[in-house]
């Protein structure tokens, strides 16, 4: 192929622009990152600004392009890898009504309970309307976090806004609307409302679904392949994005479906995890499959031959962050009088992650007896609870902010175990296991997880790009350069594995039991501290009018 391909990565908090070149490899070229908002609102909201997700990719195709010295007219096409289950609503000029509402906002549990809980239940849903769910689509919106039911908590709490709403689109889908004008989504996100009607024959937005939930079918856009081309970069958004304009533009997949892809974890009984600011465990099988109890499902992926048997983690590396931003300072001297790292001698270290993790490196397994649920902003799999937060246990005396922080990683790490172990209760997951994102560029983790899950850990070229490299395999798939995305399995180098030691694994195995114990433990408290309904009404932070912003990772 003649040119480059440039894939934008859009994730929680920042977007990574991405040129690869694409002939016998997948070769990166350059890229540019930059952040964006999230707002954490009073009883589980989680919002963005679609416009700065605009804006940045804008600011780095520009850089990218100005710093590669690579021209527009070289850029043969544009695609997208992006956080999934995002609810953005426009009218019809392609207008946001409102700001995005985020997949880790939980308000929709009133509008969950309204239309599912009631009647014979299982597993707290309605048994009729869970049955005609897992019939038609093979899984059922229980979750609070299910984009549905924040469609629903804008129709019944902003119905001025939800009068405005013309189409219902996902991350992507925005940014698709604004480099091109169309009003799309593609089959990955499509399916991710859990309204869509998985059956051969049958695939498309499901009448059915709709009336049982309420949803008005207009809002909802055509639906097309992550491999199809979806349109060309109108004028206006080649002057904004310094490109040029009938640039061809490719619908490109979410995350769950595209990182996989990145990974080379594409083939029947591949498994991947992922730990950036979210996390989950992802095993490749032919047929759907789901675990209510569990709260997992096979989601449609970008290859249309496979699914993804998928359980997600809400916060992962954010974990860690939160532990750098409130835990890590002074202790460890990454700042001395609130002075930056640059400032300082440990300048050498590439960010304060590194220069954290590197400080613990010598605690031993365990941590000391401290275990950490990484529950900062509740939970979806294996049990399902908006309520539920994060812990230290066991602290004594003795405890330093050393074993704290490794207890972080190993926290994080045991809740991954539980949703491997869920997972098998259907499916076998594969023994060796490919590790991406931020958590794989630290060895110590990648050992960690390794002895964690008694697994072989392997990891790839540049892990924190695997969604872009996913979003370039699509384009290479739909303009012929690829024949179908597993052979993307041929293309992902492995550069690094990690094996299990015994002895640690053992230490694992016993803490193990005890993190599962604790959720059970702590169910009622964490119910009675942080259910909406006893929340303090006034808070001196978080609210709407002064939102509090998390920072880009």
């Amino acid at each position: 192929m003649d040119g480059y391909v440039i894939a934008y990565d859009f994730g929680t908090t920042g977007v990574k622009t991405c040129v690869f070149a694409i002939g016998d490899s997948i070769r990166p070229v350059a890229s540019s990152l930059e952040g964006y908002e999230l707002y954490i609102l009073p009883q589980g909201g989680a919002e963005q600004d679609p416009d700065q997700w605009w804006r940045a990719m804008c600011v780095s195709t520009q850089r990218v392009l100005k710093e590669s010295g690579i021209k527009p007219e070289h850029i043969m096409v544009i695609s997208f890898c992006a956080q999934m289950q995002g609810l953005v609503l426009v009218d019809r000029e392609g207008r946001p009504v409102r700001r995005a509402m985020s997949y880790m906002d939980s308000r929709g549990e009133g509008e969950l309970r309204a239309v599912m809980g009631h009647g014979l239940q299982v597993a707290g849903v309605n048994v009729f309307k869970l049955l005609k769910s897992l019939h038609i689509t093979k899984a059922v919106a229980a979750s609070a976090k299910d984009p549905v039911w924040r469609y629903k908590w804008v129709e019944r709490h902003e119905p001025e806004n939800f009068a405005r709403v013309y189409k219902w689109l996902d991350v992507k889908e925005y940014l698709i609307l604004k480099a091109t004008g169309e009003f799309v989504m593609t089959e990955d996100s499509a399916y991710a409302t859990l309204l869509y009607d998985t059956r051969p024959g049958k695939r498309g937005f499901s009448p059915e679904m709709c009336a049982m939930l309420g949803v008005n079918m207009e809002h909802l856009p055509d639906v097309v392949p992550c491999t199809a081309l979806v349109g060309t970069v109108s004028s206006r958004a080649a002057e904004e994005l310094s490109l040029k304009a009938g640039t061809p533009v490719f619908g490109g997949g979410g995350d769950a479906s595209l990182i996989g892809v990145g990974a080379g974890a594409v083939t029947k009984g591949s498994t991947h995890v992922y730990m950036g600011t979210s996390g989950w465990v992802s095993t490749v099988v032919d047929k759907q499959y789901l675990d209510v109890k569990n709260m997992i499902a096979s989601i449609v992926g970008a290859d249309p031959e496979h699914f993804n048997y998928f359980a997600e983690l809400e916060t992962a590396g954010k974990c860690l962050e939160w532990v750098k931003d409130h835990l890590a300072l002074d202790e460890i001297n990454i700042y001395l009088e609130k002075k930056s790292i640059v400032d300082s001698k440990e300048a050498v270290y590439k960010s304060l992650c590194d220069y954290m993790i590197s400080v613990i490196g010598d605690v031993p397994p365990g941590s000391g007896g401290v275990i950490f649920t990484p529950w900062l902003h509740g939970n979806r799999c294996p049990f399902e609870d908006a309520n539920a937060r994060g812990m230290f246990f066991n602290i004594g005396l003795d405890t330093g902010k050393t074993e704290m922080i490794h207890a972080v990683l190993e926290g994080v790490c045991y809740h991954l175990r539980w949703q491997l172990e869920a997972q098998e209760e259907k499916v076998r997951a594969a023994d060796t296991i490919r590790f991406v994102w931020g958590g794989a560029l630290a060895p110590l983790t990648c050992q960690i997880l390794a002895d964690v899950l008694g697994r072989q850990i392997e990891t790839v070229n540049n892990p924190q790009d695997v969604g872009a490299v996913g979003a370039a395999v699509v384009t290479a798939v739909g303009l012929g350069v690829l024949g179908r995305i597993s052979d993307a399995a041929s293309l992902i180098e492995v550069v690094a594995s990690y094996e299990p030691k015994p002895a640690v694994q053992a230490v694992y195995d016993g803490y193990f039991k005890v993190f599962k114990s604790l959720y059970k433990n702590n169910k009622g408290a964490f119910n009675h501290l942080n259910a909406p309904s006893i929340k303090p009404k006034h808070t001196t932070a978080g609210t709407s009018q002064e939102p509090h912003q998390l920072a880009h990772n």
